[in-house]
């Protein structure tokens, strides 16, 4: 497998005061597609929980501006945690803390900024979504430790990335309920899935440097093991959707995010780290097909 890097400081980045490069790089700001994935479990979740129109639209706004904020939150975190590792590997060589582009104090003083916005927003949602989001701190703080310790860091990710699904639903529904508890499986396998792919970018570094990984776990096998994530993803939504009572055009749109899925399985080449990255990404299409589906089926 070829060395390979996603780092770029091209096009509006390259635009930017080069004291300013560092943090986006740190808060991955020029690749956003990691927010957008934080985001769409509670995307699905808010729309699922069928609150008014207009409470529904300030829902999304505060999880959209939050998952941005707590997913640079989070690359700080991991980047501090990591920064001896990343210098070993090619395509986290060139991150902030690993590169000595940034110094940590100056990391510790961004997250702060990070975390205080983060709050200003959790202060908006109701008393149970607060208690969530809380509680989420536990996950964002312990999960690049999981890779030292498991060769399941990526189901870790799951569970950080789809605490949307259960806190967006909280806050739009004020509880929690079995539809809720489904869709949040529905997410952390998808998620499962999806990071498996982008871990293959790493493989052979992570073996190196003794990081372990579903990548690595399964190796040639991933294609099953993708295939078997992706059927629990479709079923376990669905499910959500029949707790929740939506009705049928849920069902007939999830035929797309379905395909899409589908066709990741088909495409993936666990050898090209470029094109893992961009099945990883296409990810974001998928949340956003089962948003819509959710949307059809509370119509």
């Amino acid at each position: 497998m070829r060395p390979y890097t996603d780092i770029t400081s091209t096009g509006w980045v390259g635009r930017l005061p080069a004291a300013w490069v560092p943090y986006v790089h740190l808060a991955r700001l020029d690749r956003p597609i990691g927010a957008w994935l934080l985001f769409l479990p509670g995307l699905w979740s808010i729309l699922l929980a069928g609150a008014p129109p207009g409470r529904t639209a300030w829902l999304v706004a505060l999880f959209l501006a939050g998952s941005f904020l707590m997913r640079a939150a989070g690359c700080v975190v991991n980047d501090m945690w990591d920064r001896e590792m990343d210098r070993k590997v090619t395509r986290t060589a060139g991150r902030p803390l690993a590169s000595g582009a940034l110094r940590m104090r100056y990391a510790f003083a961004f997250l702060a900024v990070l975390l205080a916005g983060g709050l200003l927003i959790l202060l908006q949602l109701n008393r149970p979504a607060q208690l969530l989001g809380v509680a989420s701190l536990l996950l964002v703080v312990t999960y690049p430790l999981a890779k030292r310790v498991t060769w399941w860091p990526q189901a870790m990710l799951g569970l950080t990335f789809g605490w949307g699904a259960p806190m967006g639903y909280a806050a739009a529904a004020g509880r929690l309920d079995w539809a809720a508890a489904a869709l949040y499986a529905g997410a952390i396998v998808w998620i499962l899935g999806y990071d498996t792919i982008y871990a293959h970018q790493d493989r052979e570094d992570d073996a190196l440097v003794g990081v372990r990984s579903t990548a690595r776990l399964f190796a040639e096998r991933t294609g099953p093991f993708l295939a078997a994530c992706y059927a629990a993803t479709v079923a376990l939504v669905g499910l959500a959707g029949w707790l929740a009572g939506l009705s049928w055009p849920f069902y007939a749109g999830l035929a797309l995010p379905a395909a899409r899925l589908a066709r990741q399985v088909a495409a993936l080449d666990i050898d090209d780290p470029g094109h893992c990255l961009r099945l990883f990404q296409a990810n974001r299409e998928v949340g956003l097909a089962i948003g819509l589906a959710v949307l059809l089926g509370r119509l």
